[in-house]
């Protein structure tokens, strides 16, 4: 065992003993609750007490073995979790379910343990359990002569007492003697008595004291109708009562092995051997009796010899012939009562039957009870540890709540499906094991969910799901009027988010049509065809100081715009709303901030860039920031994946915004605390043709990384020349990059496969291009039309430290 093993094994072993000792006392004090009744008042020593309550104990193991599973496996993971040992391990390269296979192979010997326990100790527990109340049922309780009231609880006496002395001693004793079964012919006063018992409680002893016995005769027959009495006076007298089960006395515990709960497997597997035998044998039976009691009395009509003196070919016709009317209500009254007498013999089958499939139910019951309970155990580690891991919570704090709230959930199914198999409804192994079927699919996602540390019980998703349904809810009451500002397809999404969950966009303000292309075609923006086809108005202003257009905007009565890809906004409009004015950023400010954080994002090589939404101020992207969420960006993704990935995410967020503002559930945070460190901020200016250009005498990643992020939109270009000529515009939308050891610049291909240049330290071999006044193609296609590739040459580009004083300025 190693030593991680040794470890984990240490933390869960100790917890799990504890947890056991707790919950079978717990558990023991409910079952002592239950048969307290049956304790007290019997005189029991405190042998027989405890021994009552061991073997109680006995029997609710197969229940305290899987909750101490279940609360153990959950709480080390949890304080795994908690004191980040966990963290430290999968830092480590240890994956979750190698942290979780040590407590798995402690739980399963749990398992196997669970199973004997159940198989050998619950039986003879419960025979115990059995005999010890049966024998304390037949003992009767101690005798506690109550002052003013006649007293039965002796048999053959009756006792008053008027009161007792501070001694003990019993005042105004009358003992009404009962043993003759003749009545009250034998009365005994006293002014005090003392009783006392015999150390086996088989007798009585009463001493009485100044006092008087009355004995009457009540031999009364047809000649002599005298009756006598006698009185007799006493000083000091003595009066013996013989007791009959008022000592505990512990019977053989064998008279109860018969029950099934006080049956092993192999008697269990017998017994229903046994009953099935029987079960089947009786209904061969009753089968036969009833076909035998239920003969054909007009049999001879269908045998054509008797009834037609010779055989002939059976006609349906003349199946069941009467002589008269007479003969023919007969027979129909005789079947009628043939037919009474099936149906209360099958009745009464039925009922026996009822009888040995009851018994045969509650045997298979037992039988596999004694698999499920040691399933149980497992199960539930399945359940218990893959939540300690994602709760991340020791103690007896949540992982205990949630543990104890999953056990319900199998105690509960468990009791229900027993109950339906005992009854019938279900059969004995669908009721036995359903909280089994239902658990284990639970447990597999929980592992599953641990396993690829996905969080389930996260508070901010719960609070987001929390803040959106109440969105909705109070949304039927109150609608809050949106104004949607954007232009280009990245604002479409967001805005088509906002109307498919149900919130109110009054206007839309994009930018006016502009002619555009060789035709001077009057072009529409993509906003703005949106809102037409959804019947949205629609401002276009030239200035959005234009007093027509601020006017226009008022009377639209908004409580909040939501601006994505738009134009700056003065403070008149982003002002104006009772609830602000908000945009949705492409990238994580406080970095790139400006136009194109999408291009430069991948321009500059980011791993990791967003979206997100902040609330407008005077100065550019600079305002609280609301809600942010990371995106990681794909080595070969271009800037045209990160952008249609970031319009998906962007438009959740701008939902998730809007709720939090209606509801007022989010808070702004200053960008500054976003800044980690020596962070550089970077941002991101509008694009030129000049930054598009590529400079070959870069590194083959800078280069790469031009390409990736200018497609397909400027995108990078390059100038190939030759023999002094004029150069040729080429577009690059994509390339790969190659291993290569010539001058930058140089063209490089071998005029069929590839077409490539040369960098500083490598080549870019480009898959996708266009040559101007041509349309795009790939570069096999390019090459079939392009003679002599290696004899052009490229022009000087813009350099990195241009680009970069470009950026940073």
């Amino acid at each position: 065992m190693k030593k991680l093993d040794r470890f984990i094994f240490k933390s869960f072993i100790g917890p799990f003993i504890a947890i056991l000792l707790v919950v079978v006392f717990v558990l023991m004090m409910q079952f002592l609750w239950v048969y307290i009744d049956e304790l007290v008042g019997k005189g029991l020593s405190l042998g027989v007490i405890l021994e009552f309550m061991m073997w109680g104990g006995c029997t609710i193991l197969p229940l305290s073995l899987p909750l101490a599973t279940l609360l153990a496996s959950m709480m080390t993971m949890g304080q795994m979790g908690e004191n980040n040992e966990l963290m430290a391990l999968k830092s480590a390269g240890v994956s979750v379910n190698r942290v979780m296979a040590p407590i798995m192979a402690a739980c399963l010997l749990i398992s196997v343990g669970a199973f004997f326990v159940g198989n050998d100790l619950v039986p003879k527990a419960f025979n115990e359990i059995y005999t010890l109340r049966d024998d304390i049922g037949r003992t009767k309780n101690e005798i506690k002569i109550p002052s003013g009231t006649f007293y039965d609880g002796i048999d053959g006496y009756v006792l008053r007492v008027d009161g007792y002395s501070e001694t003990g001693m019993m005042e105004g004793v009358m003992v009404y003697d009962h043993t003759a079964r003749k009545g009250n012919v034998s009365v005994t006063l006293a002014d005090s008595a003392m009783m006392k018992m015999s150390p086996k409680k088989d007798y009585l002893i009463f001493t009485l004291y100044n006092g008087h016995n009355y004995q009457e005769s009540n031999n009364i027959n047809y000649r002599d109708t005298v009756l006598d009495l006698s009185k007799f006076n006493f000083r000091r007298q003595e009066l013996v009562i013989p007791l009959a089960n008022y000592a505990f006395e512990k019977s053989d515990s064998g008279r109860f092995g018969d029950q099934a709960k006080s049956m092993r497997l192999a008697q269990l597997r017998y017994q229903k051997d046994s009953l099935e035998k029987q079960l089947s044998d009786q209904r061969a039976d009753r089968y036969e009796s009833i076909a035998r009691s239920l003969s054909f009395i007009l049999a001879p009509q269908l045998d054509t010899a008797f009834y037609r003196k010779g055989y002939a070919d059976y006609a349906p016709a003349d199946y069941i012939r009467w002589k008269t009317i007479s003969e023919q209500c007969d027979a129909y009254r005789g079947a009628k009562e043939y037919m009474d007498r099936a149906v209360t013999a099958v009745t009464s089958f039925d009922q026996d039957d009822y009888n040995y499939t009851f018994y045969l139910r509650r045997t298979s019951i037992e039988l596999l009870k004694k698999f499920a309970q040691a399933l149980a155990c497992l199960i539930l580690f399945f359940v218990g540890a893959p939540l300690g891991a994602l709760i991340r919570k020791g103690g007896l704090g949540a992982s205990a709540i949630v543990s104890v709230l999953f056990f319900v959930l199998y105690w509960v199914i468990d009791i229900s499906g027993t109950k339906l198999a005992r009854d019938g409804a279900v059969s004995p192994g669908l009721g036995v094991f359903i909280s089994a079927i239902l658990l284990f699919p639970i447990g597999i996602f929980l592992s599953w969910k641990a396993m690829h540390d996905s969080d389930i019980f996260n508070m901010d998703s719960i609070k987001n799901a929390w803040r959106k349904t109440w969105s909705k809810v109070s949304g039927f009451f109150r609608k809050t009027r949106i104004v949607y500002m954007g232009t280009p397809e990245f604002a479409v999404a967001p805005l088509d988010e906002l109307i498919r969950h149900k919130h109110k966009v009054v206007g839309v303000v994009t930018v006016a049509d502009k002619p555009s292309g060789r035709g001077l075609k009057v072009n529409e923006s993509a906003v703005k065809r949106y809102a037409v086809e959804h019947g949205i108005p629609v401002l276009q202003p030239l200035k959005l100081k234009d007093p027509q257009f601020l006017e226009e905007l008022r009377a639209l009565k908004a409580d909040m715009f939501v601006v994505v890809a738009f134009r700056m906004l003065p403070q008149e409009v982003w002002s104006m709303p009772r609830l602000g004015t908000f945009n949705l950023h492409a990238a994580l400010l406080p970095q790139y901030r400006g136009a194109a954080p999408i291009n430069w994002a991948v321009i500059n090589g980011e791993r990791i860039t967003g979206v997100t939404t902040f609330m407008i101020d005077k100065d550019i992207d600079t305002g609280g920031i609301i809600l942010r969420e990371e995106y990681r960006i794909e080595p070969d993704a271009t800037a045209g994946d990160v952008h249609d990935a970031l319009m998906g995410i962007g438009s959740r967020l701008v939902v998730d915004t809007v709720d939090g503002i209606i509801q007022k559930s989010v808070e702004t945070r200053v960008q500054r605390s976003f800044i980690q460190g020596s962070e550089v901020l970077r941002k991101a200016p509008k694009l030129t043709k000049e930054l598009c250009h590529i400079d070959w005498r870069d590194t083959t990643d800078n280069v790469y990384n031009l390409i990736r992020g200018l497609s397909p939109y400027p995108t990078a270009y390059t100038e190939l020349v030759k023999d002094g000529g004029d150069p040729l515009q080429l577009k690059i939308f994509s390339a790969v990059r190659m291993e290569a050891s010539a001058p930058a610049g140089t063209v490089l291909s071998d005029g069929k496969t590839y077409f490539a240049v040369a960098t500083a330290d490598g080549a870019i071999s480009i898959t996708d291009l266009q040559l101007s006044g041509k349309k795009r193609m790939s570069a096999h296609d390019f090459l079939l039309g392009f003679r002599d590739p290696e004899q052009w040459g490229t022009t000087a580009g813009t350099s990195r430290e241009e680009i970069e004083k470009t950026r940073t300025a």
